[in-house]
């Protein structure tokens, strides 16, 4: 247990899932959480143990405050201390404003931007008291210059940005990091709804042509929470590929 320890949301697939493995190749113990795909997420859990490091996966809405209490007191028991947070767990919803019911609406708001801080609210207390940790939020452009069709999204992607900056100076003086990264078009289950020719219209707006893998944001998350950028907080960096 002399390893650090990463806690991932919304790790049964997709970019969660790639950022756990990137974690465990660095020999990190991985705690991995999500809310519906436990089958999916015991198999991420296999693949991390087979790379030679612990792994805790964990059910659990982090949308809802008091599931994240005891998702905490079940990681209590194994890990005492939360090296770092990356904070993934998220959905999409694509539709006209007036047709986005108030359901929908606070579905969105609550699993992107509330989990923040229920999650958040368990992690900071320990690592205030450490003097130490590391706090990433996985964003989105849309969060950055917005969506049509994806107000609610973009709303509670926008809403991490501020999360993100303001929680990093209340932060700092414990030299706790805090630092998000807003995500282009990634290639994951996520952007499906996109038929062939609407990908391809939207990677020619994108400078370098193509979608982002999940193992470009992975590699970036995992440099954010190293000691190579212990004087950088506080900070949206775009992972985009230069959308124009």
């Amino acid at each position: 247990m002399s390893s650090k320890t990463v806690l991932i949301t919304g790790a049964s697939r997709g970019i969660g899932k790639a950022i756990a493995l990137e974690f465990a190749k660095k020999s990190y113990n991985i705690i991995i959480n999500c809310s519906s795909s436990f089958k999916e997420l015991l198999e991420v859990a296999e693949e991390i143990k087979a790379l030679g490091t612990n792994c805790l996966p964990i059910m659990a809405d982090v949308s809802d405050f008091h599931a994240v209490t005891n998702m905490f007191q079940e990681i209590e028991v194994v890990f005492p201390f939360i090296d770092c947070v990356v904070n993934n767990a998220g959905i999409s919803h694509v539709g006209l404003f007036t047709e986005t019911t108030p359901e929908t609406w606070n579905k969105v708001i609550s699993t992107n931007l509330t989990s923040l801080y229920n999650v958040c609210y368990h992690a900071v207390p320990k690592m205030i008291h450490h003097h130490s940790g590391s706090i990433i939020n996985i964003s989105s452009i849309w969060g950055v210059c917005g969506a049509s069709l994806e107000v609610a999204y973009s709303a509670s992607k926008s809403g991490i940005h501020g999360f993100t900056q303001a929680l990093a100076k209340e932060l700092g003086p414990s030299h706790i990091r805090v630092n998000a990264i807003a995500c282009g078009a990634i290639d994951t289950r996520m952007n499906n709804w996109l038929d062939d020719e609407e990908k391809k219209a939207f990677e020619a707006s994108i400078s370098l042509n193509r979608f982002g893998k999940t193992s470009e944001v992975a590699e970036l998350a995992y440099y954010l929470a190293s000691d190579n950028s212990s004087y950088l907080t506080g900070q949206i960096i775009k992972l985009d590929g230069g959308i124009v």
